[in-house]
């Protein structure tokens, strides 16, 4: 079956490879898709997935981790009172603008975690550590938001270089690599600069950072915060991550124009590979009406193109996975970092399957409709 489902195709190689490229440019564009995707959806709740708490608690009224107001910052001494409650750290999340000597400027996103432990407060950490920040107006900003703030080329150091933001002198200590918000450039400070920088009072802060006891039932502890501070809402860093991206994508159009794409690209691959093994299929249907002529049936005939159909998709798959993955390498250089799990590589190659064997029921449809007799047509 395989020897003969090769020879029908490389007999006719341009719509062989027609279908191949059909099956290719489908593949593409769906990982492509699916692996922005996922980068917004990353960072959509970068900070809920990379703050190391057991809780966050933050206002009732907040369900997205992007979108934090300010609280009083005494409710961390209730937290803290609470049975099997550890330590409290409060983190802050605000807007400010930097500005640069030649007078531009670029918005920021302040984040601002409390000395010296620095819950909440930067990693993936490139040429420096998280106490740096205990230096007067030190900040650390991200490799790949260097362009914002004013180099030309992202491989030279922001350390030690000099701005203002929110009106006060600041400079970068060090610089972290890959930590990209939804929406937002982020800048890493202590609490009390960030506060300054941000013009935000000293007794308000935007989030806890919960660490519960080692023996701590974290569920329990969780509902006697929101039970006992009635103001307040804990979350876990799981739930809150799902609801931030839960809500973002309910409030905008991120999912249905992905989700639309991809169905485009199915449908494209589908119709393609469709009309090119029906038109292989029509030019030659005295081959298979003389397969069977000799005895060949039509669940046969069908297996036949099917595995054509199979072996385009097999190969259309493996030069999509390539592609995909130099697409994927290419543009982390500019920061958008994502990666695609062996599980959705599999169900990407369901998919591929799917489009191939659709397109071919077209084919089978037609050959299985013609006659023996046909071959013996002039």
């Amino acid at each position: 079956m395989l020897k003969t489902a090769l020879r029908f195709m490389f007999y006719d190689k341009p719509k062989t490879f027609g279908a191949l490229f059909g099956v290719i440019i489908a593949n593409f564009l769906i990982g492509q898709q699916l692996g922005i995707f996922i980068f917004l959806t990353n960072a959509m709740a970068v900070l809920a997935n990379n703050v190391q708490t057991d809780l966050w608690v933050v206002d009732k009224t907040t369900n997205n981790v992007n979108s934090l107001g300010l609280v009083d910052i005494r409710y961390g001494k209730q937290i803290e009172s609470i049975k099997g409650v550890e330590k409290v750290s409060p983190f802050l999340v605000s807007g400010a603008t930097v500005r640069f000597a030649n007078g531009k400027t670029t918005p920021v996103v302040i984040l601002g975690s409390q000395s010296p432990r620095f819950v909440g407060g930067a990693w993936n950490i490139q040429n420096g550590k998280l106490t740096d920040l205990l230096k007067d107006g030190a900040v650390m900003i991200d490799y790949f938001d260097k362009k914002s703030f004013g180099k030309k080329n992202i491989k030279e150091s922001m350390a030690g270089e000099y701005f203002e933001v929110g009106g006060k002198k600041a400079f970068c200590v060090a610089e972290t690599k890959g930590v990209r918000g939804f929406g937002g450039i982020y800048m890493f400070s202590e609490i009390n600069q960030a506060q300054s920088f941000c013009g935000v009072s000293k007794y308000k802060t935007s989030a806890f950072l919960v660490k519960l006891d080692a023996n701590a039932d974290r569920e329990l502890v969780k509902q006697t915060i929101n039970s006992q501070i009635t103001e307040m809402k804990a979350w876990t860093s799981e739930e809150f991550s799902a609801e931030t991206i839960r809500e973002i994508l309910e409030t905008s159009g991120i999912a249905t124009s992905t989700g639309t794409l991809i169905i485009f690209a199915i449908l494209s691959g589908m119709i393609i590979i469709g009309l090119t093994l029906y038109s292989a299929a029509v030019e030659r249907l005295k081959d298979y009406a003389t397969l069977k002529a000799i005895g060949a049936s039509n669940g046969f005939v069908s297996l036949l193109i099917y595995t054509q159909a199979s072996l385009i998709a097999l190969v259309g798959f493996g030069v999509g996975v390539g592609l995909i993955e130099g697409f994927r390498i290419g543009i982390a250089q500019g920061g958008v970092i994502f990666n695609i799990s062996l599980l959705l590589y599999l169900a990407l190659f369901a998919v591929t399957l799917l489009i191939s064997l659709g397109g071919a029921y077209f084919a089978v449809r037609r050959v299985t409709q013609v006659e023996p007799a046909t071959v013996f047509r002039a």
